[in-house]
């Protein structure tokens, strides 16, 4: 069992991780997950050295990633839940929320296409977006506009799936990521 105590960062120690992953969110965003380490660090303005010394490697910086990923996600989804209005507007305009930046967003498709290390990684965020979720889930059907049998996990695939499409639209598949949403959300309606 390791004793060693986790001191708080220095202050400029502090700013150079922030540095790191907004140029990591940035890099990743545009190019996916085969980004460059040494790109990273320019984008940032530190040294691979420094990249190396906050994230070992880059799964690491990853799934750091992922968790900042996850908490903006649950930020949006219970700040739908302090919402008033109706349950299912509010539901949808969520689930809106959370596509947008999230089916523009390369590395995130890749790592909800096939990075389950990083998405293990960033539990605390899945826990609190599915809660959110969930609220809202059961707002929507407690008024009778979500079909009864609708779950958080039908939420979770429905946002994955949007990844995927996401991902060959960019491609060039002749797909539309908001057209599958649009159909998701109108199967999720109670009739």
């Amino acid at each position: 069992m390791s004793t060693v105590a986790h001191r708080p960062l220095r202050a400029d120690a502090r700013r150079n991780r922030e540095k790191i992953l907004a140029a990591a969110a940035a890099a990743f965003s545009q190019s996916g997950l085969e980004s460059q380490v040494e790109d990273i660090a320019r984008r940032a303005g530190v040294g691979v050295g420094t990249v190396y010394r906050h994230f070992p490697t880059k799964d690491a910086l990853v799934t750091a990633l992922t968790e900042a990923h996850f908490e903006r996600l649950a930020d949006t989804v219970e700040g739908a839940v302090a919402e008033g209005g109706d349950p299912w507007d509010v539901f949808a305009a969520a689930i809106w929320r959370a596509a947008e930046p999230a089916t523009a967003d390369v590395a995130w498709c890749e790592i909800i296409a096939g990075h389950p290390s990083a998405i293990a990684g960033a539990l605390r965020g899945q826990q609190r977006l599915a809660a959110a979720t969930a609220t809202l889930i059961e707002r929507a059907q407690a008024a009778g506009h979500m079909r009864p049998d609708a779950t958080v996990l039908d939420v979770r695939a429905i946002m994955c799936g949007l990844g995927h499409v996401a991902t060959a639209q960019r491609a060039g598949a002749p797909l539309d990521w908001r057209r599958y949403l649009e159909i998701a959300l109108d199967g999720l309606r109670a009739r």
